[in-house]
């Protein structure tokens, strides 16, 4: 998506330049929705930790990730519009249910220290996909102002 920037000094010229945010952000605004998404399943992991036959779920991060990365678009083709879209997928990503390490005897398989570890591991990551979107927009700030 390409945004107009005008620039105007007194009594000069205006220039036009064209900025493309999908280039210059490149990933991360994609990333960080999705690990929003994730931190969303995953704190409803924990919060059924205790309801019967609760089935933990996950977003597999990974694959789309490197789809992404690859500029590989693959996704289930609609060869009618009146079809619907899958589901279980979340912004690309195939959610999907979690094996426990060890099976509960009420069929729950939400294993709190892991739901906790995937939570406290996705915060650090979306944490760092805001990092990398604050740091591209300071240097687009920087080559608007000249700096």
């Amino acid at each position: 998506m390409a945004h107009l920037l005008l620039l105007g000094l007194k009594n000069q010229k205006v220039a036009i330049m064209a900025i493309n945010f999908d280039s210059a952000l490149g990933i991360h605004p994609q990333a960080l929705a999705l690990r929003e998404k994730r931190s969303e399943i995953l704190a409803s992991n924990l919060a059924n930790a205790d309801t019967p036959d609760y089935k933990a779920r996950d977003l597999d991060f990974k694959s789309v990730f490197q789809q992404a990365l690859a500029g590989d678009g693959s996704e289930l083709k609609r060869s009618q519009q009146g079809h619907l879209l899958s589901q279980n997928n979340i912004l690309g990503a195939d959610l999907l249910y979690r094996n426990p390490q060890q099976a509960s005897l009420d069929g729950n398989t939400v294993e709190s220290h892991i739901e906790q570890a995937k939570y406290a591991e996705n915060a650090v990551q979306y944490e760092a996909s805001l990092r990398f979107i604050n740091n591209k927009f300071s240097g687009l700030m920087s080559a608007i102002k000249g700096e």
